[in-house]
């Protein structure tokens, strides 16, 4: 992890996605995130660090950052957990599924602090060896989790009041979700901390004392609800203090 001493503001990592974009007279595919995750990591006192999903990832790329951002996105590919893929599968990429997985990994090994959002919690589940239900609706029996296209569901979440996420945000919290898929089997590593109404696991915690957490909702979307980011920014401020006195 890199470190000038604590008077610099944590450097966070935001994986992106490759999607065609237009801007000017061009007409091309780009590294797109959502402004919203810049925003709140700002807002949060970070600073964002864009991370693109290339063929092949350097691991050493986590030598300048003091935590990841897994982001939101489509679907991983069903392959990466050994099942075939459902007919409302979509949006995969071998390529940003591969190059999440060694990144959190990589950060995971030098104890940089970890936050998937949404998909982001999927790619922590599937990595550390789980899987996932591919269409939520089938479970559960509604679509309240993504009700319409390019439109958050309202979801409320229980959570476990001996949990890091429970001492952060309450017992209780209600969030704004888009998934249609969900934690099928849990992985060895995790722990699951929040389920929503329908028994839909809705957050997991790294067992042991990391940072490494993971929510099935959008938390950059609530703008005047900085908890979550500002926890994941002050793991990684209290580790750039641990490494400027040592």
């Amino acid at each position: 992890m890199a470190s000038n001493g604590s008077d610099r503001r944590p450097r966070i990592g935001v994986t992106t996605y490759l999607m065609p974009a237009r801007h000017g007279v061009w007409d091309h595919e780009a590294a797109l995130i959502p402004r919203d995750y810049l925003d709140v990591v700002v807002r949060a006192g970070g600073t964002p660090l864009l991370l693109p999903p290339l063929p092949e990832v350097d691991p050493g790329v986590l030598d300048v950052l003091d935590g990841l951002v897994l982001s939101g996105g489509g679907d991983v590919d069903p392959a990466r957990y050994g099942a075939q893929p459902h007919p409302r599968t979509g949006g995969t990429s071998a390529v940003r599924d591969a190059a999440e997985e060694t990144l959190l990994h990589a950060a995971l090994a030098a104890d940089v602090p970890v936050l998937g959002v949404c998909r982001g919690m999927q790619v922590l589940n599937v990595a550390l060896g789980g899987t996932l239900a591919q269409h939520l609706p089938e479970v559960v029996g509604h679509e309240g989790h993504r009700p319409a296209p390019a439109t958050f569901g309202r979801t409320r979440v229980r959570l476990d009041a001996d949990s890091l996420l429970g001492g952060l945000l309450g017992d209780e919290v209600e969030v704004e979700c888009y998934h249609h898929q969900a934690v099928g089997e849990l992985a060895p590593d995790l722990v699951p901390v929040g389920h929503a109404e329908d028994g839909t696991v809705e957050a997991v915690e790294l067992r042991g004392p990391r940072f490494a957490v993971g929510v099935q909702w959008h938390p950059e979307q609530t703008a005047d609800d900085l908890r979550l980011f500002r926890s994941l920014v002050d793991a990684a401020s209290a580790d750039i203090r641990i490494e400027g006195n040592a």
